[in-house]
């Protein structure tokens, strides 16, 4: 899951990204609000992290124009503003949730994993699953299912869980290599040649082969069980 993070104060900037990307999130950060505006226009994200008090444009100008352009991304805002009047302000213009500094990380990760629920259409499920896979974002731990219905746990490390949960959120899609990389690596890090094709080779081994299918010159994908 990518993540953009606005904020313009580096020590929580970067307390937030070590945070996240801890917990298997690729993470772009941006300190400035008009270097921000077209972001999530060229990028697609999962969620956006909003802080409101940014040089530039701030963070109410900055939510606003996405909303206007039509941009559909899950957005919280992260800001030091505690007033009730800022918060309903914040919500009414299209924040999906509003966070106060200062915060504890895991309940950041609650609200983020809750507004990105609510984007897909199993929206009332905490984990997800195409009947043979179950992924458990609070454990980072896959349950798979073998034929006689019995269910072995894995537990896996950051970009595999990142790698499955971008396949599962979409079951039956074919995800190329271009949109696997967007959802695991954030802007800048370097990605070798075959990283793609090593994650999905050790994920194998931990959930057998059979269970991520490559289309041969297209990408990769998790069978959708009826």
């Amino acid at each position: 899951m990518r993540i953009l993070l606005v904020e313009d104060d580096t020590l929580i900037s970067n307390a937030i990204e070590s945070g996240l990307k801890s917990n298997a999130y690729a993470v772009d950060c941006i300190a400035d609000g008009n270097q921000a505006l077209y972001a999530p226009k060229d990028i697609s994200y999962d969620c956006v992290l909003l802080d409101l008090g940014l040089p530039g444009m701030d963070g109410v100008k900055l939510l606003k124009n996405w909303r206007a352009d039509g941009i559909k991304v899950p957005i919280i805002i992260i800001t030091a503003r505690d007033g009730i009047d800022d918060r309903v302000q914040g919500l009414d213009i299209g924040a999906d949730d509003y966070v106060v500094k200062p915060f504890d990380l895991t309940e950041l990760l609650a609200r983020i994993r809750a507004v990105t629920r609510r984007s897909v259409a199993n929206s009332d499920v905490v984990t997800l699953s195409n009947g043979t896979l179950t992924l458990d974002p609070l454990t980072h731990e896959v349950k798979v299912k073998d034929e006689e219905g019995k269910s072995q746990i894995q537990l896996l490390t950051a970009r595999e869980y990142a790698l499955l949960e971008a396949l599962l959120r979409r079951p039956g899609a074919v995800l190329s290599r271009e949109t696997l990389e967007d959802k695991i690596y954030a802007f800048g890090e370097e990605v070798e040649s075959n990283a793609i094709e090593f994650i999905i080779h050790n994920l194998r081994k931990k959930i057998g082969s059979g269970n991520i299918k490559n289309v041969r010159g297209v990408g990769w994908k998790v069978i959708k069980e009826s």
